[in-house]
């Protein structure tokens, strides 16, 4: 696809669910993420629209003819007492990488982390997916040496924080 991709970001809606989860998996199934103890093994990726329905999250999609290219949310970090959000399930189909479209949907979510009252914003990630690196670096995330909250992500071995306020 071309930079000029014709796309629309909207929120998650309970008619993504099925086409949201096929997308996620066969992107993460693209870089070799781990079965277990990652993001493919979430039980909120077969319903992502009602993962995201509570007040301090949201999870948006990007659709271009009518099909979803990929997406990304926040949620307050599982099991942390301190007031952090995630970044979370933010992947792309190959057609809509490394056309700005990263940048867009992480500045979208920052936005809402703000207004939503987050302080730090936290993300997990894999070794070998380096543009992500690349970019959530560029966004103003820096790696910490160790995981925060307790997301059942064990196999995620890169961890990333960036200040929100």
């Amino acid at each position: 696809m071309e930079a000029n991709l014709d796309y629309e970001i909207r929120g998650v809606k309970l008619s993504d669910n099925l086409e949201l989860e096929s997308v996620l998996s066969t992107v993460m199934r693209e870089f070799n993420i781990p079965e277990k103890g990652t993001a493919l093994s979430d039980p909120e990726l077969k319903n992502m629209f009602n993962a995201y329905q509570n007040k301090s999250s949201i999870y948006y999609v990007i659709i271009s003819d009518n099909k979803i290219l990929g997406g990304a949310g926040i949620s307050k970090l599982k099991n942390s007492n301190k007031n952090i959000c995630e970044l979370q399930k933010m992947y792309f189909l190959k057609s809509a990488r490394g056309i700005g479209l990263g940048k867009i949907m992480i500045e979208k979510c920052l936005n809402d982390a703000l207004i939503f009252g987050y302080e730090d914003c936290y993300i997990e990630t894999m070794h070998n997916m380096k543009s992500a690196q690349k970019l959530y670096l560029f966004q103003g995330f820096k790696y910490i040496k160790k995981p925060m909250g307790n997301t059942g992500h064990s196999s995620c071995p890169v961890w990333m924080l960036r200040k929100l306020q």
